[in-house]
């Protein structure tokens, strides 16, 4: 049986839930809840899935100027998908910045992918899936 519980004994929606709370509070940017997973996720994906969106919000804060930052993460048949967007400065895409290579390596180690698209004036979606496994 798969551990669904990381440590502290929290699920993946209630650790996100508090990351993202706390975060809003210290940075003042808002955060728009989309989605958070309804079901367990195995301890493993929970908490690299936990990192990659504080990965993101890293970024956000130092770099975005957003003022609002939008998440969802969902679990369905085909797998996890996580989804962080913000409506700051946005940034050309020619080379990779070490908060993206390092996002793309821990969704890597969970068998999944990760992208990023920017625009120049609208923000960045960072979006990354990992299949279910058989």
């Amino acid at each position: 049986m798969d551990e669904t519980r990381m440590r502290g004994g929290q699920g993946l929606a209630e650790a996100l839930d508090g990351c993202l709370t706390e975060w809003s509070q210290r940075t003042g940017i808002a955060v728009e809840v989309w989605a958070l997973p309804q079901s367990d996720v195995p301890a493993a994906i929970a908490g690299g899935v936990l990192a990659v969106v504080e990965e993101a919000l890293l970024n956000v804060e130092l770099h975005s100027g957003a003022a609002t930052v939008s998440v969802a993460v969902t679990v369905g048949r085909r797998g996890l998908r996580l989804t962080v967007s913000d409506d700051g400065d946005g940034f050309s895409m020619p080379h990779e910045r070490r908060g993206i290579a390092r996002m793309r390596a821990l969704m890597a180690e969970l068998g999944g992918t990760l992208s990023v698209s920017s625009v120049q004036g609208e923000g960045t979606t960072v979006s990354g899936a990992v299949p279910r496994r058989r």
